[in-house]
């Protein structure tokens, strides 16, 4: 079986080539340093992909920004990129088409994180679930929550993960600011990709939440940070600032019932990962 990843590159289409290629061919295409050239931004005439694959994985996302060119390009990206490559797969019979969304295309317009971001990987969800329902093309959208790891890739992604777990290992103070313990729900790149690798295997089809099993507060993570570097410090809330804003959602488990597999990293496991990556911290 070939697996083509769309988004090679990235910190998730990077991690899925090493876990997949054990079993698969796999080839990436994006931009840079990628098997093909694939530009989401190119008119549709001049998207190829390569011959006869099987799968296709869409792991591109545009984070977007608050000026106009960067709404532009988030929009453009995450939504019509995206439409042109299940066209583009459609017309290269494609078995199986799967994409990489967020369970940030929940959010409402009045959470703290709601953005461009949020809102264009809702509208490409539902773009492309009616193109693919229109043509029979066999999809699978996948909406992991906050995606963390050992490599140094998902350190921007997730900056005040990373300050807390660096902060623990110096043993320095940790600073919170406002008097909520702020809830999320953070999932080890480790069990995402085992997430996608179980629903190649089985053709698993449909719109799935990738979550993990439990929420965790910031001190939750601290905690954890510092018992696994074996340091002491204070966690400190700084209640004269606004608080931190809880950021989690409904569970929907559905997923992992069909592929007889639940995520198993939790985040003091994660953090064990972490510790072995020094360049991170």
């Amino acid at each position: 079986m070939k697996i083509l990843i769309v988004g090679g590159n990235s910190s998730i289409g990077k991690a899925l080539k090493s876990v997949l290629s054990k079993n698969y061919e796999v080839i990436t295409a994006g931009r840079t340093n990628c098997d093909s050239y694939i530009n989401l931004e190119d008119p549709i005439t001049e998207i190829k992909i390569p011959d006869y694959v099987d799968i296709v994985i869409n792991a591109v996302a545009h984070f977007g920004g608050q000026t106009g060119k960067l709404i532009y390009e988030a929009e453009n990206i995450n939504v019509l990129g995206l439409l042109k490559l299940c066209e583009v797969s459609y017309n290269a019979s494609v078995k199986h088409f799967i994409s990489i969304s967020s369970i940030f295309s929940f959010l409402k317009e009045d959470a703290q994180q709601y953005s461009i971001y949020s809102i264009s990987k809702r509208h490409a969800e539902e773009v492309i679930k009616e193109f693919c329902r229109t043509y029979s093309l066999p999809l699978t959208i996948l909406r992991p929550g906050q995606v963390y790891g050992n490599v140094l890739d998902f350190k921007s992604k997730q900056p005040f993960l990373y300050h807390i777990i660096s902060q623990a290992a110096k043993g320095l103070d940790i600073n919170l600011y406002g008097s909520n313990d702020a809830k999320r729900n953070f999932i080890h790149i480790d069990d995402l990709t085992q997430i996608i690798e179980k629903v190649i295997e089985q053709t698993t089809l449909g719109s799935f939440d990738c979550l993990y099993m439990h929420d965790v507060t910031y001190s939750q993570i601290a905690k954890a940070a510092y018992s696994v570097f074996n340091k002491k410090g204070n966690i400190n809330f700084i209640k004269d600032k606004p608080d931190i804003p809880d950021n989690i959602f409904e569970k929907d488990f559905s997923l992992y019932e069909k592929i007889d597999f639940y995520p198993e990293i939790s985040i003091e496991k994660g953090i064990k990962k972490i510790a072995g990556t020094s360049q991170i911290l």
